[in-house]
């Protein structure tokens, strides 16, 4: 009972151990899974962080040329050299206006979807989207320090005919002026030309005080920030190209391919770290448990040895009483043929004589094989002719043999083996005498060596009686069991003791058409 709940607190233990480094890999896998979500939202940033800096480069008063951007985001996009994509895995970038929508996409543009409900991260499938504030965006449209960056579409012709007025698009940069859009900048739009007056050159904004002309040191209100190109515009329409022009979104949709193969990789990982725990903790039981059970069986062996000793102190106890009652039994014997060879008996004294001398020597017979079986078996190994030896135990049963007319063959290979010539003479005599019981008048008997293998041979004793019933086959070796009035049930079992002894094994079968077979096998075969 201690070593069962022993096992079971070691079973407890080592599962409790098992759930530990389970929940442990757990965790590290969920750290790892956030160290790459946080390194892939790194990532977004620093790209993030360049598309900042490249508007600030492109932009020209306040605006970035659509023609002059796009091929730069396309470069971001494409462009898998680039250290801050090429791990990434851009997809798409977007830039988005007040509203959400998108001023300027570039990529797989399917993947975009418009910003409505505030996310700004956001996890599908195989990518995942970014939505982030451009630096700069927040300004007011008039009078400010920091002006907004516009997108401006690319232009149309402004005439149908030859442009008339200052072309903007040909002007050269002013001294220390950087990022001045260059020749095809303005190749077409769709916005109209800025207004002109007749003598070619662009009018001045209109007035900003209700028709009152500006005077000198006047600053333009409602256009001051405006690109030249712009201030024929109304402020309707300048106010909505801002809104719908003006950048305050970023969006970008990156591969997860890498944040994936880190996780599944690292998951895989975990998955062995547990199964080996487990495994680990399975054999730890299993060996637990076998040293339990190796314990428990050392300790049932030394009671069984104690048993053992015990019998064996037994056995030759009763041995001795054995041997000691037979004397008197034949003294007994002794006496009773005395009284019958009396002249002055009566013949019912010496009937009763006869029956003493006859119930004597069963006693006798019976006691002499209990001494023969609790006899302690040492085989003395020597070379036996098999045949030799079953002819001669044949002739020593010549009476029996003869008063029931039976017919006895040895036949075979003579082959000789590695036995105890005394005790294998004791196995062929018992089997003999029971084959010689078994059979009525005029059977058979047939005694047969053959080779089994190079170093094997079998021994088979066979008779034509009525053989051995299926359910006694086995217990015909069992000491006492016997069928026959006057057999004592020693015989088998002396022989079967014999045969454990030699290291043989021996087994009984049905004879067809009818009758027994006592095979012996395993006999070693003397070189």
């Amino acid at each position: 009972m201690e070593l069962k709940r022993s096992h079971q607190i070691a079973a407890g233990l080592l599962a409790g151990a098992w759930l530990l480094v389970v929940g442990w890999q757990v965790e590290e896998h969920l750290s790892v899974v956030a160290a790459a979500k946080s390194d892939l939202r790194n990532r977004s940033h620093e790209i993030a962080s360049t598309l900042s800096a490249v508007t600030r480069a492109l932009r020209f008063r306040g605006a970035i040329f659509q023609e002059r951007l796009e091929p730069v985001l396309n470069e971001l996009v494409n462009n898998r050299t680039n250290a801050l994509v090429k791990t990434g895995g851009l997809l798409a970038v977007s830039l988005l206006n007040t509203e959400g929508d998108p001023v300027v996409s570039v990529g797989s543009t399917n993947l975009l979807v418009r910003e409505t409900t505030g996310e700004r991260e956001r996890w599908t499938g195989g990518f995942v989207t970014f939505v982030l504030p451009v630096e700069g965006a927040s300004v007011n449209l008039e009078g400010a320090t920091n002006p907004a960056t516009v997108v401006i579409p690319p232009f149309r012709s402004y005439t149908n005919g030859p442009s008339r007025g200052r072309d903007f698009s040909r002007r050269e940069p002013r001294p220390g002026e950087t990022n001045f859009p260059g020749p095809g900048d303005f190749s077409a739009t769709n916005f109209p030309p800025p207004p002109t007056n007749a003598a070619g050159e662009m009018e001045p904004p209109p007035p900003n005080d209700g028709g009152r002309p500006p005077e000198a040191g006047d600053r333009p209100r409602g256009g001051g920030h405006r690109p030249p190109w712009m201030r024929g515009m109304s402020e309707t329409d300048f106010k909505a190209l801002i809104a719908k022009r003006e950048v305050h979104g970023l969006v970008l949709v990156m591969s997860t391919e890498t944040f994936r193969a880190v996780g599944n990789s690292d998951l895989w990982l975990r998955l062995m770290i547990g199964f080996f725990a487990g495994i680990s903790a399975l054999g730890a039981a299993l060996a637990w448990r076998n040293m339990g059970k190796t314990a428990e069986l050392q300790i049932r062996l030394v009671r069984a040895s104690e048993l053992n000793s015990h019998l064996k102190e037994l056995n030759l106890a009763a041995a001795g009483l054995a041997h000691e009652t037979r004397n008197p039994l034949n003294l007994i014997r002794g006496q009773a043929q005395m009284i019958a060879r009396l002249p002055e008996a009566a013949p019912e004294v010496r009937e009763k004589s006869r029956i003493i001398v006859d119930e004597t020597d069963k006693v006798t017979a019976q006691l002499t094989e209990f001494i023969n079986y609790s006899r302690p078996r040492e085989v003395r190994r020597t070379k036996v002719a098999l045949i030799a030896a079953g002819q001669e135990i044949v002739r020593t049963l010549g009476f029996d043999l003869e008063e029931k007319k039976l017919r006895v063959e040895v036949v075979g290979d003579p082959l000789a083996i590695e036995a105890d010539e005394q005790l294998l003479r004791q196995v062929l005599f018992n089997l003999l005498i029971n084959a010689t019981q078994a059979v009525g008048v005029g059977g058979q008997i047939t005694m047969e060596v053959r080779r089994a293998s190079a170093a094997a041979a079998v021994l088979e004793i066979r008779d034509d009686g009525p053989g051995v019933p299926a359910a006694n086959r086995l217990e015909v070796f069992k000491p006492y069991f016997t069928t026959h009035q006057k057999g004592t049930g020693l015989g088998l079992a002396v022989v079967q003791q014999i045969v454990l002894a030699h290291g043989w094994e021996i087994a009984c079968l049905p004879n067809e058409p009818r009758g027994a077979i006592f095979r012996l096998t395993h006999l070693k075969i003397s070189a």
